[in-house]
């Protein structure tokens, strides 16, 4: 199988069930904000500490590929298929397990009085530029639910997600000895 289709060609792509839609539709903007936060994250684990929080961060690259299946897919009855590889959809223990992460490390952190500038370490700048990017995946998930039905707990999930970005650029700081730049 050759990684080109040529389906593309025109400027449309396919979702799960095979309805043909324009490449810039609210849908495959959202999903494609989704993966490029994936992305984003993906470069975050590949710098050093490479331990660092690894297998929680596969573990959310894996839902963030649920997200963009479940976002691909706007016939609910197809998305059993979608989701095959991962089970099911995301739900509200994908978005307490980030909660769980974010208490956890935020209770090692000294408390914030100010804003701080992204930085510090490269896996520290790099989980800030993943905030970032996953607060545009949020952003287009929002227009997407405001035009059609959408599982909410996606939106609940990027948010955590990006608060968890945030604070594991502060850890990974705080774990390397780079205090926190007030604004």
């Amino acid at each position: 199988m050759k990684i080109y289709t040529k389906t593309g060609d025109e400027g449309e792509t396919g979702l799960f069930g095979g309805e043909r839609v324009p490449k810039d539709d609210a849908r495959v903007r959202a999903y494609g904000e989704v993966d490029e936060a994936n992305a984003a994250i993906g470069l975050a684990v590949s710098l050093e500490p490479t331990g660092f929080e690894s297998a929680l961060l596969q573990t959310i690259q894996r839902d963030l590929f649920t997200i963009g299946a479940e976002l691909a897919t706007p016939d609910p009855s197809k998305l059993g298929k979608a989701l095959a590889r991962s089970g099911s959809a995301i739900g509200p223990s994908e978005v307490g397990a980030l909660e769980d992460v974010i208490d956890a490390h935020d209770a090692r952190l000294k408390p914030l009085k100010n804003f701080i500038l992204p930085g510090g370490t490269p896996k520290a700048a790099a989980f800030h530029l993943a905030r970032t990017v996953c607060r545009r995946a949020e952003r287009a998930v929002v227009s997407l639910a405001r035009a059609q039905p959408i599982n909410p707990a996606i939106l609940h999930y990027l948010n955590r997600l990006s608060d968890l970005l945030f604070v594991l650029a502060r850890a990974v700081n705080a774990q390397a000895g780079k205090a926190d730049v007030t604004w």
